[in-house]
């Protein structure tokens, strides 16, 4: 009996033993990633004297919304917004336009903070947002005090409307819908965030005498190697030598299409200008061009012509979708295409045209008083004010910039055989020409504002959208008879002629010559806001 005692008491000892083992030993923990601050606080009252000291009328609208108590009571709240603004330079704003710091320093410090120092800081807080909104949504910089060959119509935008939805609607997705949109846009967020992957580098200035090309062998080859390599053109190389091979050669290709340089495979002066361009530099270009995107109007329409003036190019879309691409001629430097939104009215074949006040006083007045034959050879009439005609003979040169000249219809016309009229306030348009050989250039900067238009008919006919009576066929009969003739527009196309010189596409940076010096000033004035 003894023993068997002794044997029960032996085995409920050793079960209880393990038993202890078993719940003693540690479980292995998986870390939740931080989400922000844990804090918990209460709302505050606001009293009166504290709501007056608030200048923003839409703030304290704001407030008053949210029954004069303190709104950012939710941690989470607070660690979105956080969140937002700790990654604002992924937009392409700057973190010094906003209080992060402060923001970050009364967060920790938050469980202390007196109520009247919560209502300070939940009051910073919808400030910070609201700045954000506004920088976002429309931009930092108001573009008509900047630039006087701008003609665009600012969006409406409720900025107290859109704050008070923070209050009710979804935060992630109130951000995503404040930015533009337009596929535009977001390839320059994805160019900025490519700039920003590339490794930290000094560039030294590469200097070429002359150009280099296929089968040069020079000390200079190897460091465009390097910048080639650099740019993800041309593949890293276990040693690089000074012979400039095709492998160099196709990557220099790369290197120009990306920057819409001739594709010679020759490194000249273009090609040289835009190999010593830096990251930085590149990444401030970007920086810009997002800033430009966020004034240019939020509906493009269901369909329009966009036309890209430092890219020299047309895009015709329709739904979303983009239907032709056409190459085109814009204004030099000196006589630049203007930027503008409008809708076009009509088209006009075998056009005449009325010389502008510009062309006129700067080219065709001095032709004139060097060669008196020079109306005739261009087919050009001259009107006093009185609607008279002025002969070469009776052209007299005082009265010369009061005379109206008009070139007649014909392929010897300036602006071809057809107009593309939108009302706009700089007088341009989009036109035909007789010289159409310079489409082939790879740089277009050529006319004195209008813009000229490669296959007019093909895209009058895209525009006209009636196969019976402006079919292809018809336009090039029409146009024959040397008539003039209107032909109105039946449904509601939009024209956009917009300047961007930066963008990604299938996950490459592509750039193009900043023509009329505009990325530069205002990547300036970005940062010089406050």
């Amino acid at each position: 009996m003894l023993k068997k005692l002794l044997f029960v008491f032996c085995f409920t000892l050793f079960f209880i033993s393990c038993k202890e083992k078993v719940e003693v030993t540690p479980e292995i923990k998986v870390e939740e990633p931080y989400l922000g601050p844990k804090n918990k606080i209460s709302a505050v009252s606001i009293d009166s004297i504290s709501l007056e000291i608030i200048s923003d009328t839409i703030i304290q609208s704001f407030y008053k919304k949210n029954q004069l108590k303190t709104f950012w009571v939710s941690d989470q709240l607070r660690t979105n917004l956080l969140n937002t603004l700790s990654d604002v330079e992924g937009e392409g704003l700057f973190k010094k336009h906003f209080d992060i710091d402060s923001i970050q320093k009364k967060e920790t410090l938050i469980e202390s903070l007196t109520d009247k120092e919560l209502i300070s800081y939940d009051v910073l807080l919808t400030e910070n947002l609201l700045r954000y909104i506004q920088k976002v949504s429309k931009g930092s910089l108001d573009p008509k005090t900047m630039y006087d060959d701008y003609d665009l119509k600012a969006d409406s935008f409720d900025f107290q409307t859109t704050l008070l939805k923070f209050q009710e609607e979804d935060f992630d997705k109130l951000i995503k819908d404040l930015s533009p949109q337009h596929n535009v846009y977001k390839r320059l967020l994805k160019a900025l965030k490519l700039i920003n992957e590339l490794p930290n580098e000094e560039f030294s200035k590469i200097e070429v005498d002359g150009k280099i090309e296929l089968n040069d062998t020079t000390d200079v080859v190897k460091a465009l190697k390097e910048r080639l390599i650099f740019w993800k053109d041309l593949k890293p190389q276990d040693s690089i030598s000074p012979f400039f091979d095709e492998d160099t050669e196709l990557a220099v290709k790369r290197f120009q299409m990306r920057h819409g340089l001739a594709t010679d495979g020759v490194v000249g002066v273009g090609t040289l200008y835009a190999l010593n361009i830096t990251p930085e530099q590149r990444k401030q270009q970007i920086i810009a061009n997002l800033e430009r995107w966020r004034w240019y109007p939020k509906n493009l329409g269901d369909e329009y012509l966009i036309i890209n003036i430092p890219d020299y190019t047309l895009y015709a879309v329709k739904k979303k979708d983009t239907t032709k691409t056409i190459r085109v001629i814009v204004g030099k430097s000196s006589r630049r295409t203007p930027v503008l939104s409008s809708t076009f009215s009509h088209l006009v074949f075998n056009p005449t045209w009325t010389i502008p006040p510009t062309i006129k006083k700067n080219d065709i007045v001095p032709a004139i008083k060097r060669d008196r034959g020079y109306l005739a050879s261009k087919n050009m009439t001259v009107y006093d004010r009185q609607g008279n005609k002025v002969s070469a003979e009776n052209w007299n040169e005082k009265e010369a910039l009061s005379y109206r000249y008009v070139q007649s219809p014909g392929t010897y016309n300036s602006l071809g055989l057809v107009k593309f009229m939108f009302p706009n306030r700089f007088s341009v348009y989009l036109h035909d020409t007789n010289s159409r050989s310079f489409f082939d250039r790879a740089t277009r900067d050529l006319s004195s504002g209008c813009v000229r238009v490669q296959n007019p008919f093909e895209l009058a006919a895209y525009l006209l959208d009636d196969e019976k009576k402006w079919s292809l066929e018809e336009i090039n009969q029409l146009v024959k008879t040397n008539n003039t003739k209107n032909a109105q527009m039946t449904k509601e196309v939009k024209v956009h002629l917009f300047y961007w010189t930066a963008w990604s596409e299938n996950e490459t940076l592509q750039f193009r010559d900043d023509m009329y010096n505009k990325d530069t000033p205002l990547y300036a004035a970005l940062l010089d806001q406050f």
